[in-house]
């Protein structure tokens, strides 16, 4: 290796060296199969490289954040939330003195395993999980399973272990008022990603192993929050009026300002510390507003008879391609996802784990396709 390059290698890690003590080093990294080491990007850095050139970065761009077909280009796609929650994230990382390569490693690749229709897709494609395989669905878990044992041909881009925590540790679904890292092991993560097949309840409590991964489990809330009001009130779906005065009085009411008291408010509570934290009374208020969320605009994204549609058609296709499969038809679509994968990913995926695997993959317009045939 050259004294360029080597320079170039102590280039990329020189402000590690000004670090907090509870940020994730590039030393810690962690992989399931070593590597040449021979790069001269960190690991983290190298772990965003591979999952923006991912085939699944790539879908983001066609695959529902809130509201599906919307009839605005102005309305977000799922590309945008993740880019979003990036940005906050890596906010919050920089304030703190953290570890922005691993903080946007986990962020971007946080919701590779969503499906079409975005939350209302993920709860139908559970629903046949269930009944098929005897296993939950999750977006979080299949987003690991995904980067690990489905891209790159099934054979995985070897994130670090760190970065596959965090992806399967983010759900923003759940509010704490602190978020505090676990230690944990390679064995642990991979012990902690197989029980969320069988016990989803527990697997929604498990904490992230890094602070970095906590950062993004409370900005993957802050990316959405404030987002998808702006989204609702664009298409009609609500007024910015009805939003409740005791939410507006401490957090505001449009998502600039949303983000800035969250994020500000972190920063004021969580500097030096060991843990990520809220006041008490932005933490109410964020919990309010995610209840005022959840009753004007994400139980009415879809309409009953959507939501039948959609679940009609899920289940028609999986059951298509399930059979497909098993009757070797070359012709059919699943075949164009097969064909590439290695042996590694035939021989020990089951044929409903293949079609579950396709469906989650799919973009809005290809499921709204296939269901239309």
């Amino acid at each position: 290796m050259s004294k360029n390059i080597e320079i170039a290698k102590e280039n990329f890690l020189n402000k590690e060296k000004y670090l907090s003590k509870y940020a994730t080093k590039s030393s810690d990294a962690i992989r399931l199969r070593e590597e040449d080491d021979s790069d001269i990007r960190p690991p983290y850095f190298r772990d965003i490289d591979r999952i923006m050139y991912s085939l699944s970065y790539t879908r983001y761009l066609d695959k529902t954040q809130v509201f599906t077909r919307s009839g605005n280009d102005h309305v977000s796609k799922r590309i945008t939330h993740v880019q979003l929650v990036s940005k906050v994230a890596r906010t919050i990382g920089r304030a703190l003195n953290l570890n922005e390569d691993l903080i946007e490693a986990i962020a971007l690749g946080h919701d590779i395993g969503h499906t079409p229709l975005g939350h209302t897709g993920e709860a139908i494609l559970n629903e046949i999980s269930l009944k098929e395989l005897n296993e939950y669905f999750a977006h979080n878990i299949q987003s690991v399973r995904h980067l690990n044992y489905v891209e790159k041909d099934g054979r995985g881009l070897n994130l670090c272990i760190q970065v596959l925590d965090g992806i399967m540790c983010h759900n923003g679904e759940i509010l704490n008022p602190v978020y505090e890292p676990q230690e944990k092991d390679a064995k642990e993560v991979i012990r902690e990603y197989e029980e969320a097949y069988h016990d989803l309840k527990k697997a929604n409590q498990n904490r992230p192993m890094t602070l970095e991964g906590c950062v993004v489990r409370i900005s993957d809330v802050i990316g959405y929050i404030g987002r998808d009001i702006e989204d609702a009130i664009m298409i009609g779906k609500i007024k910015r009026s009805e939003i409740p005065e005791n939410i507006v009085s401490v957090l505001g009411c449009t998502n600039k300002d949303i983000i800035n008291t969250i994020i500000t408010d972190i920063i004021e509570n969580s500097m030096d510390k060991p843990y990520i934290k809220m006041s008490n009374e932005v933490y109410k208020a964020l919990l309010d507003l995610k209840d005022f969320n959840y009753k004007h605009i994400y139980n009415y994204s879809f309409t009953k008879e959507e939501k039948e549609k959609y679940r009609d058609g899920m289940v028609r296709i999986y059951n298509r391609y399930l059979k497909d499969i098993e009757t070797n038809n070359q012709n059919s679509v699943i075949f164009r996802f097969l064909e590439t994968q290695k042996e590694e990913y035939m021989d020990n995926t089951s044929s409903k784990r293949m079609a579950i695997d396709f469906i989650a993959g799919m973009t809005d317009e290809m499921f709204l396709r296939e269901i239309e045939k």
